[in-house]
Formats: structure tokens, C-alpha cells, sequence
């Protein structure tokens, strides 16, 4: 933040290797009164990445040098910042390589600037979202030793500090891996379909690709335990209270 009363403008970084489709991203984003950077292959994006503040990423797969899947997986070891993968066929392993490495959200090109743009607020808004208390209700387990802190065997849940941990230690989450955990904690040992969570943690107002959501709780597992969110074939997910 500034000096003034005027907040910094939203940084997002653009890398894309097609100059046409960067140009016309780059000039879209910032009618929208984004501060926009560009970078023509993934090393180049990498540094522009490293070099200044940047809000949120949007990554081409198909890139010279360090594709885009290597360049999320790179910036993934470095920063939790939402990183929205574009894809020009939609292919699906595409898709599934992009979450695997660590993003939060994909398109595909050609893309709508209005879905664009949709995507990147819904993005920003979970990465500064603030819950409010943690209220007790029926079936929710009770706050352990402080308010908004629940506990399921060795994972702890700060609800109100966003504060995450298994056996003691930080677990290093995504604004989206936060937000889909939390989900889950709020409904413990209830069983949540894939439409459900596409809602209320993608914040979806129309029909979303639900690999997203599966791809999301793979990730999970890995930081939070294999066992601790528990699949219900055909139904959808569910976390053990225990």
C-alpha cells in the first residue's frame, strides 16, 4: 500500500509465448485497471516473476524453454500466489498437469476476456478472504483450548489465523487448499459433492470442470494426510472427524 488512500493496483504477470495473444490479454486486463507484466517464454517469466510484485499469474502450458507446467511447479516451491493456467486445446492431460503442479484454476484459449477476468477476481478474492469466528453447531467439533481452533487427530485448524497444522508443524497451503480444507472442516464427516465445493470454494456462478476439485484434494492428501479426507465413490468427499 502507498502513502496515499489509493490502494496499489493489482500486479498480474502474463506468460505467453504468442506476441498477438499476450498483446491482446495484456491491453484487456488492463482496461480493467490491472498492472499488467508480460514475459515471452517460462524463464523469462520466472524472473519477472522473482523481480517484482506480482498478485496473480497467468501461464501459457505451451511455452519455449521452461513450459508452463515446469515454470508453476518452479514458482510453487517459491510462493503461494494464485496461478490461473491456460490451455489452447483444453486437453485434458493438459489440465491435469497444470493442477498437479500447482494451479489453482485453468482456461482455455481462445480466451473470453469476460471469463478471464471472472477467474482472476474469484482468484484474488480467495487469496485475502478473512472467515469470521468459528460458532459452535451440531456434529461441528468443539473449539480446542482457543476460539476458531478445531482439531481432527493431528491436524489443527486455526479457522480465525488461517494458521494450519499437522503434528505440530506448518502445513504450507494454497489460498485454494485453505479454502477447500476449511470447507471441509465446517462439515465434518459430511459427505460434499464436487458441484458443492466447485461453489463455495471456486466460487463458481456457472457450470465448472470438476477435475479441478479432484485434482485440489490430491494435493491436499499429500499436506494434510492420505487418509484424512476420504473418498465417497460417486458421491463426492468427506472429512474423518478422528
Amino acid at each position: 500500500m502507498s502513502g496515499s488512500l489509493v490502494p496499489d493496483p493489482v500486479g498480474v504477470l502474463v506468460v505467453e509465448d504468442d506476441a498477438v495473444i499476450r498483446r491482446a490479454v495484456q491491453l484487456a486486463l488492463q482496461r480493467y485497471g490491472y498492472e499488467v507484466s508480460v514475459a515471452g517464454d517460462g524463464l523469462d517469466g520466472l524472473e519477472a516473476f522473482r523481480a517484482g510484485k506480482q498478485d496473480l499469474l497467468i501461464l501459457d502450458v505451451m511455452l519455449p524453454g521452461l513450459d508452463g507446467i515446469g515454470l508453476c511447479r518452479r514458482i510453487r516451491e517459491e510462493s503461494l500466489v494464485p496461478i490461473l493456467m491456460m490451455s489452447a486445446r483444453g486437453d485434458a492431460l493438459d489440465v491435469v498437469a497444470g493442477l498437479e503442479a500447482g494451479a489453482d484454476d485453468y482456461v482455455v484459449k481462445p480466451v473470453d476476456i469476460g471469463i478471464l477476468v471472472a477467474r482472476i477476481r474469484t482468484l484474488l478474492r480467495r487469496a485475502t478472504f478473512h472467515p469470521g469466528a468459528t460458532q459452535t453447531v451440531p456434529g461441528k467439533p468443539e473449539p480446542a483450548a482457543a476460539p476458531g481452533l478445531l482439531v481432527f487427530g493431528d491436524l489443527t485448524i486455526d479457522t480465525l489465523g488461517l494458521d494450519v497444522r499437522r503434528g505440530g508443524e506448518p502445513v504450507l497451503l494454497t489460498p485454494t487448499e485453505l479454502r477447500l480444507l476449511l470447507a471441509f472442516a465446517e462439515n465434518p464427516g459430511t459427505v460434499l459433492d464436487r458441484r458443492h465445493l466447485l461453489r463455495e470454494v471456486w466460487d463458481y456462478g456457472w457450470e465448472g470442470d470438476t477435475r479441478v476439485v479432484d485434482l485440489c484434494v490430491v494435493r491436499l492428501r499429500k499436506k494434510i494426510g492420505a487418509g484424512r479426507v476420504e473418498t465417497v465413490r460417486g458421491f463426492g468427499y468427506k472429512l474423518v472427524r478422528t
